[in-house]
Protein backbone atom coordinates (compact mmCIF):
# COMPACT_ATOMS: atom_id res chain seq x y z
CA UNK A 1 0.00 0.00 0.00
CA UNK A 2 1.23 3.44 -1.04
CA UNK A 3 1.92 5.12 2.27
CA UNK A 4 2.81 2.04 4.23
CA UNK A 5 -0.14 2.58 6.63
CA UNK A 6 -1.17 0.58 9.88
CA UNK A 7 -3.41 -0.12 12.14
CA UNK A 8 -7.07 1.80 11.68
CA UNK A 9 -8.63 4.94 10.44
CA UNK A 10 -11.56 6.96 11.27
CA UNK A 11 -14.19 7.85 9.10
CA UNK A 12 -12.71 11.53 8.50
CA UNK A 13 -8.92 10.02 7.84
CA UNK A 14 -10.18 8.08 5.28
CA UNK A 15 -12.51 10.39 3.83
CA UNK A 16 -9.38 12.41 3.97
CA UNK A 17 -7.42 9.75 1.96
CA UNK A 18 -9.95 9.65 -0.78
CA UNK A 19 -10.64 13.06 -0.90
CA UNK A 20 -14.30 12.80 -0.08
CA UNK A 21 -16.65 13.95 2.42
CA UNK A 22 -17.40 12.51 5.48
CA UNK A 23 -21.15 12.31 3.89
CA UNK A 24 -19.88 10.32 1.10
CA UNK A 25 -18.32 7.65 3.18
CA UNK A 26 -22.25 7.62 5.29
CA UNK A 27 -23.77 7.08 2.51
CA UNK A 28 -21.55 4.25 1.45
CA UNK A 29 -21.75 2.30 4.33
CA UNK A 30 -25.62 2.74 4.39
CA UNK A 31 -25.98 0.98 0.83
CA UNK A 32 -22.77 -1.37 1.65
CA UNK A 33 -20.58 0.15 -1.32
CA UNK A 34 -18.00 1.66 0.22
CA UNK A 35 -14.95 0.69 2.12
CA UNK A 36 -15.20 -2.39 4.24
CA UNK A 37 -15.66 -0.86 8.19
CA UNK A 38 -15.80 -2.47 11.91
CA UNK A 39 -17.66 -1.11 14.47
CA UNK A 40 -16.03 -0.26 17.28
CA UNK A 41 -18.26 0.95 20.09
CA UNK A 42 -20.16 3.83 18.45
CA UNK A 43 -17.40 4.27 16.14
CA UNK A 44 -16.44 3.11 12.28
CA UNK A 45 -13.16 1.84 11.98
CA UNK A 46 -11.14 1.01 8.98
CA UNK A 47 -8.31 -1.75 8.41
CA UNK A 48 -6.09 0.51 5.89
CA UNK A 49 -5.51 -2.60 3.90
CA UNK A 50 -9.64 -2.91 3.17
CA UNK A 51 -9.11 0.48 2.11
CA UNK A 52 -6.64 -0.23 -0.58
CA UNK A 53 -8.30 -3.29 -2.05
CA UNK A 54 -11.86 -1.65 -2.10
CA UNK A 55 -9.53 1.13 -4.23
CA UNK A 56 -7.80 -1.33 -6.39
CA UNK A 57 -10.91 -2.97 -7.24
CA UNK A 58 -12.39 0.14 -8.76
CA UNK A 59 -9.39 0.74 -10.57
CA UNK A 60 -9.84 0.99 -13.86
CA UNK A 61 -7.80 1.10 -17.03
CA UNK A 62 -8.19 4.38 -19.33
CA UNK A 63 -10.78 3.67 -22.42
CA UNK A 64 -12.21 0.45 -20.70
CA UNK A 65 -15.62 0.45 -19.41
CA UNK A 66 -15.92 -2.84 -17.21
Amino acid sequence: MTGARAGLGSRAEVAEYLRVPVSTLDRWARLGTGPRYARVGRHARYRWSDVETWLLERTRRAGRET
